[in-house]
């Protein structure tokens, strides 16, 4: 099994761009993951994209808002 975090990273590494909550959950939901409610995918988005970002994956993007972009870019 594949976990949510594996699938966003590897979505955000072959697309590249920015990521917010709402891009984070289309990306997660597209792969098949499901969520209680919008409120569950949206707290879940947020906590993986601060995962990522801790990780290396991601850097913050905007200062003020919940928007990385790929550390490689």
């Amino acid at each position: 099994m594949t976990t949510q975090q594996q699938v966003l990273t590897r979505t955000i590494l072959a697309l590249g761009g920015t990521w917010d909550t709402r891009r984070t959950v289309t990306a997660l939901v597209a792969a098949e993951h499901e969520f209680a409610d919008q409120r569950a995918a949206e707290k879940r988005a947020r906590r993986i994209l601060r995962d990522l970002a801790a990780s290396g994956v991601l850097v913050k993007a905007s200062p003020d808002r919940a928007e990385y972009r790929a550390a490689d870019q």
